[in-house]
């Protein structure tokens, strides 16, 4: 069987407030077939997220032009914890869809990296409790009645969900209410949702999101007919990846990432893994496909 991808890009995203490089910065890792037709891996490290936009659609034309189908898988969750567009009021269908359309209408993200994801956090928090409270974590200065620098109590079982289905399944992915310090995956969802957004709305149909738009289920060749590019959340801790001497920590991520799917794919084992993990019930699945999504490779 034909691999079902002829490239493989993982981006680690950022959240950051400042145009940054290096370390805990944007990381584009792409592993495609070069002139020889040999896979060969090349990175990218864009100073702000709309450098990293402009980069991602020009590797993603450069693959259209020769008709090669890429996975590219985002470090940031894709969707929120079941029940949260209800919570939103948000009657528009899909789920997933309607949060991502409020997101795109809340989040100001300029091109210097200056965004304003701490007082959409805010503001969601006011409209779900009318305190600090699902999300949390911000700097001092930006703290506000409706967001605070700690998390100010535990999530009951009246709340929405501090995780969903995928976190729990990769044993150790953060909170997406989680917006500020280390592992802030919260921030960067805020302002990275957005950007999958304008990446599938400039692209239509040749875009398909994973799980909401081709199933929680195993792929196949047939089943991405016409379709040149698959999204979906990643999490590079899942592999534990070893990186070589002096090699920053966020590039050896999005490589080895990168290298472990395509291996997948050349051992045509790649399209099962878009299926739900063994065991995993139809109410997680139903969440997963209309709400949540979910991780490539947890569970597995």
């Amino acid at each position: 069987m034909p691999r079902l991808f002829s490239a493989y890009i993982i981006v680690d995203w950022s959240a950051a407030a400042k145009p940054t490089t290096g370390a805990d910065s944007i990381w584009i890792g792409v592993l495609k077939r070069d002139v020889r037709f040999r896979m060969a891996f090349e990175s990218y490290n864009p100073a702000t997220r709309a450098e990293a936009e402009k980069r991602l659609a020009g590797v993603l034309d450069d693959l259209k032009k020769r008709s090669e189908r890429a996975l590219v898988g985002f470090d940031f969750p894709l969707g929120f914890p079941r029940g949260f567009a209800a919570a939103m009021k948000l009657v528009a269908e899909p789920a997933w869809g309607a949060v991502w359309d409020q997101l795109d209408r809340m989040v100001k993200d300029k091109a210097d990296n200056t965004n304003n994801r701490f007082g959409v956090g805010s503001e969601i928090n006011r409209r779900l409790t009318g305190g600090p409270f699902p999300f949390w974590g911000c700097p001092p200065k930006d703290a506000l009645t409706t967001l605070q620098p700690k998390r100010t109590r535990a999530h009951g079982p009246d709340d929405l969900p501090e995780f969903r289905h995928a976190d729990l399944a990769a044993k150790g992915a953060a909170s997406i209410w989680k917006l500020y310090y280390n592992g802030s995956v919260g921030g960067q969802a805020l302002l990275g949702i957005p950007a999958v957004r304008r990446l599938k709305l400039a692209r239509g149909e040749a875009v398909r999101v994973w799980p909401f738009e081709t199933g929680f289920r195993p792929l196949t060749e047939a089943d991405l007919a016409g379709v040149a590019v698959v999204a979906a959340e990643v999490y590079p801790s899942l592999l534990k990846p070893e990186g070589a001497p002096g090699e920053v920590k966020d590039l050896t991520q999005v490589r080895t990432t990168a290298e472990h799917f395509a291996r997948l794919d050349e051992a045509n084992r790649l399209g099962a893994l878009f299926g739900p993990p063994k065991g995993l019930g139809a109410d997680v699945v139903l969440d997963a496909e209309g709400e949540e999504g979910w991780i490539l490779g947890a569970g597995a």
